[in-house]
């Protein structure tokens, strides 16, 4: 018997059935799933497209099409069903991003029209915490950015964001988005620092996806000048605590397997490895 399977964009009606393949692994899925609670399939809203994969007639598998290119729950005959669908449409993304063995396969169909990259990162440990830790004192003066302290809080954003991505959030629009997306974090209360006597942010950190069942958080970065002095683990323990009581009862994050100082920093406040993620960068 044959079975039939397609590729095809998905329609606000569609919404309850790309819920229900999201909610398979809420904390590998929390960014979509964060994106499509808000604004439904509509590609306006969500900033992109849902591809869904279908097979007997059942969404099996998704990918976000944005301005990341995000496989999700993805076969590997899904996988190559949204690849030839990015192969036709052209590279419009600025990352691949997603879980490793998916993500793998999708790079490797695609490589050979949309490379080189600028940056593979083929193994980022996906971490995740359902408590506080037991012997870290969360940092007292770590707390929520108000929405008049944007001009404090964007210098410290563009540097983790540039020293984490090889490139800055002002390049091409004059970080237009990139402010828009800081904004929107710290209207909705997930935009967290300690601030020193001289009101220059010192630690911070944001809860880049939220969900009912996950949150991720993002951007941790200690300021250079402070570095070595133990305020990232307090730090997170604060944010931590934020997030479980206010968010969600998971708290995850993703981090670049090479980057020793932070994987050891989760590993303390209570972060267990659970899986892996991996990032093209353009």
């Amino acid at each position: 018997m044959l079975t039939q399977t397609t590729t095809r964009v998905l329609e606000p009606s569609d919404l309850d059935a790309a819920l229900a393949v999201l909610d398979r692994d809420p904390v590998a899925n929390a960014f979509v799933a964060s994106r499509v609670q808000v604004a439904g399939l509509d590609p306006w809203r969500l900033g992109g497209e849902m591809w869904g994969w279908y097979e007997d007639g059942m969404l099996r598998s998704l990918c976000y099409a944005g301005a990341n290119l995000v496989p999700i729950c993805a076969t590997p005959r899904a996988v190559r069903g949204f690849a030839d669908r990015a192969r036709r449409a052209g590279r419009r993304c600025s990352s691949i991003v997603g879980p490793v063995e998916a993500t793998a396969q999708l790079w490797r169909l695609l490589e050979p029209s949309w490379g080189p990259a600028r940056e593979v990162r083929a193994h980022q440990p996906l971490m995740v915490t359902d408590r506080l830790p037991a012997d870290i004192v969360p940092d007292p003066y770590v707390r929520r950015i108000r929405k008049d302290e944007m001009e404090t809080i964007m210098p410290a954003c563009v540097a983790m964001f540039t020293e984490e991505v090889g490139v800055s959030p002002l390049a091409g629009d004059g970080g237009l988005l990139y402010q828009a997306r800081v904004a929107e974090l710290v209207g909705t209360g997930r935009s967290f620092a300690r601030l020193d006597q001289n009101g220059k942010v010192v630690f911070k950190a944001e809860i880049g996806a939220a969900t009912r069942q996950a949150c991720q958080v993002q951007g941790v970065w200690v300021d250079p000048e402070y570095r070595g002095q133990g305020l990232a683990a307090p730090g997170m323990a604060a944010v931590m605590r934020y997030a479980l009581a206010d968010i969600a009862p998971l708290v995850s994050l993703y981090v670049n397997d090479f980057n020793t100082p932070a994987r050891a920093t989760y590993h303390r406040v209570g972060f267990q490895e659970v899986g892996a993620f991996m990032s093209v960068l353009f």
